[in-house]
């Protein structure tokens, strides 16, 4: 099977870890790096035994894909060229800084017949994926995605900078319209909001409940899903999952489930009911690495990608209204 030659835009801190992770990745093959700084680029281009390109040009042309993990700002710029010549991309999220600009990709990258993955990688997080063969229809969601502060993501809110994870992970789990934002957030210490909240109401009746600081002394990423006879808490960071079930008696639990009484005790009415507490297994994966593995799948197979342009298009549109909300 011919080997995708792929090259990465942006020697940043995700830049660096795609490129060591590319070099492992099945059916693919690892070309080189291009950045603005070439010093870095260079640095990691040694590490890696990879070749570092003189201009974007250079790398585009020769490279059936590549990841773009520059700023933001630029991701509409290159990945309009990449797919003006032909060229696969995972772009890491958001997609672009507007939704106008996203529109305008997918509909070029349509035209071409090329495949646009996008970075929301904790759709990769194993502990996401351990819950996998639960029935999931959660009505509440409440998210707190909280990080030390980075100079580094300045050039975006931290609505577009950590928010947009949950954001992405709500849309995926709540298969209904938006029918009410409503948002609120403090610039702290840039220009833009560094804390953010957000509640989203849905048609079907479901609330999220979105929370993002990058000003936060104890950082913290975890969603707890709330749905009937459910409760299922996400803790991305430290990749761990818990499950609370309302269960009829002689009804099954999964693996190796334990009565529960951490959240009290059930009355008498429903006496002809059981609270198990599971702990789901979490495979032992790399999320990024599972995310390029993805990208290669959907570019060999003609496969549709596993984060889809349209998709991140639609949280990076939540995330507008939500900034607009803040004002």
């Amino acid at each position: 099977m011919k080997k995708i030659k792929v090259s990465v835009i942006g020697s940043g801190h995700l830049g660096s870890i795609h490129t060591r992770l590319w070099k492992s990745t099945p059916n693919s093959e690892l070309l080189g790096i291009f950045d603005t700084d070439s010093e870095r680029a260079k640095k990691i281009a040694t590490e890696n035994g990879i070749s570092i390109f003189n201009s974007l040009e250079e790398a585009i042309q020769s490279s059936d894909a590549v990841t773009i993990s520059a700023p933001t700002t630029f991701h509409y710029e290159i990945a309009d060229k990449c797919i003006e010549s032909g060229v696969h991309c995972l772009i890491e999220k958001p997609i672009t800084s507007t939704y106008m600009e996203a529109k305008k990709l997918i509909a070029q990258a349509k035209n071409k017949n090329l495949v646009i993955q996008v970075g929301h990688v904790e759709r990769f997080n194993p502990a996401l994926l351990a819950i996998k063969n639960y029935k999931l229809n959660p009505m509440f969601i409440e998210a707190h995605r909280l990080s030390q502060f980075k100079p580094r993501a300045i050039d975006v809110s931290v609505i577009l900078d950590l928010m947009i994870h949950d954001i992405d992970i709500m849309l995926w789990l709540v298969k209904s319209k938006v029918e009410k934002i409503d948002g609120n957030g403090v610039a702290v210490l840039t220009d833009t909001p560094d804390i953010a909240n957000a509640r989203i109401k849905f048609e079907n009746g479901a609330v999220a409940n979105l929370t993002a600081s990058r000003i936060s002394a104890n950082p913290m990423r975890k969603l707890r899903l709330f749905q009937s006879n459910a409760y299922i808490s996400i803790d991305f960071g430290n990749q761990d999952v818990e499950v609370f079930r309302l269960l009829e008696e002689d009804e099954s639990a999964e693996g190796n489930a334990i009565p529960a009484n951490m959240l009290g005790t059930l009355e008498a009415g429903l006496k002809n009911k059981k609270i198990v507490f599971e702990k789901p297994v979490v495979p032992e994966i790399n999320a990024i690495a599972e995310e390029q593995k993805s990208f290669i799948e959907a570019i060999i197979n003609g496969l549709p990608a596993a984060v889809s342009a349209e998709e991140a298009a639609e949280a990076l549109r939540i995330a507008e209204l939500i900034a607009e909300q803040i004002g």
